[in-house]
């Protein structure tokens, strides 16, 4: 039997899910082996040093840079406030003494008599990490963090915008094709994870911040409406820093796409359950994709059965989804792998393969414009 191989989005009833979460610098991890967390419990905390501000002290009194160590009222390790006096010269026979008052407060942390710069740390800054998927601890990382796992149904977007949030899934939509209307983000929405059908539209997204949804998930979005809600042009780079308030996937693309049926039937069984969302996107190397995570019920684990997970192979029976036009987001199975290349419309030869639609004819597209839907 012919196989290929080819990239494709996980979105699956039931997937054994594992999520690092580690300190960005040495610190406490507060759980051990076995131990049950909740999505926003708090698995590991540290302090980060505080930011180092540089004064010029020397500058300040007008005294040469080696006078300032013997100026010094403080020394190395004291920490200072807003007013303080931080340093005086000598003056004239005791007259015209110069003095400078701190404007920062903070820890002293050195005295250059070269430069003349006295160099004030900023109070430490608590970095606290939570488990973002309700589960158990299976390993402890000394000094660094933890894993957590959980069985869960699992669903990776196309792209996002915005960090981790955590909320129970509300279907807004009544069908994945049902665009996502700002009349439809009520004010008990704060704090959810809102499911809509096709697009969301930029007014939408903008009531969503204003009452304060957690999340937005929808099958696509217009790149003016983004560009509108985040006040710039999006880069290349990787996303999820941004600050609007509420984190955005988009599942399908940019664009008037509906939410591939699956997947939103996925979700709206699970509606009413916590979800752990994340927008982090990245399409380059290191490629990261957006993700929707709702950890299984006790009765869910007994009833789904995980199916087999076999990412990248293309092969007769695959569910795949067609990602150019004119076909772009229709999701249908493989009945046939041609081997040999196929003369396209345009003249040019490619390796082709059938997409079985329910209810219409199968279609004909290059490999190259399909991706998998792994089940």
């Amino acid at each position: 039997m012919p196989v290929a191989y080819t990239p494709g989005l996980k979105v699956t009833p039931r997937l054994r899910q594992s999520a690092r979460r580690v300190l960005p610098i040495e610190g406490e991890v507060l759980v051990a082996v076995g131990d049950r967390v909740g999505a926003t419990d708090v698995v590991a905390r540290t302090l980060m040093p505080g930011d180092v501000r540089p004064v010029n002290v020397a500058n300040a009194l007008s005294v040469p840079a080696g006078d300032v160590p013997a100026a010094m009222l403080k020394k190395e390790g004291d920490t200072v406030a807003v007013g303080d006096v931080l340093a005086r010269s000598k003056g004239l026979f005791g007259m015209f003494q110069q003095e400078y008052k701190s404007r920062v407060e903070g820890t002293i942390e050195a005295i250059s008599g070269v430069t003349g710069q006295v160099i004030v740390r900023g109070e430490p800054r608590p970095v606290e990490v939570l488990a973002f998927l309700a589960g158990e601890v299976a390993t402890v990382l000394p000094g660094e963090g933890c894993v957590v796992e959980a069985d869960a149904a699992y669903v990776q977007g196309i792209f996002g915008i915005g960090g981790e949030a955590y909320g129970p899934l509300v279907m807004v939509a009544a069908a994945a094709s049902d665009e996502l209307t700002a009349d439809m983000v009520k004010p008990e929405h704060a704090g959810a994870v809102v499911v809509g059908g096709a697009r969301m539209t930029g007014a939408a997204i903008r009531r969503a911040v204003e009452v304060g949804v957690a999340a937005v998930v929808s099958g696509g979005m217009d790149d003016q409406d983004l560009r509108e809600v985040l006040g710039y042009d999006l880069g290349v780079a990787i996303t999820g820093s941004e600050k609007i308030g509420t984190t955005l996937i988009v599942t399908e693309g940019f664009g008037e796409i509906a939410m591939a049926r699956r997947t939103f039937e996925l979700l709206a069984a699970h509606a009413g359950q916590q979800a752990a969302v994340n927008g982090a996107t990245q399409i380059r190397a290191g490629v990261m994709r957006p993700e929707i995570v709702v950890p299984l019920t006790e009765d869910e684990q007994a009833e789904i059965v995980e199916p087999e997970h076999v990412a990248g192979v293309l092969e007769v029976g695959t569910t795949v989804r067609i990602v150019r036009d004119p076909h772009f987001g229709v999701i249908g199975t493989v009945p046939e792998l041609p081997t040999e290349p196929t003369v396209l419309g345009s003249g040019s030869k490619a390796r082709v393969l059938s997409v079985a639609v329910e209810g219409r004819e199968p279609v004909v597209v290059p490999r190259a414009n399909v991706e998998l839907v792994e089940i």
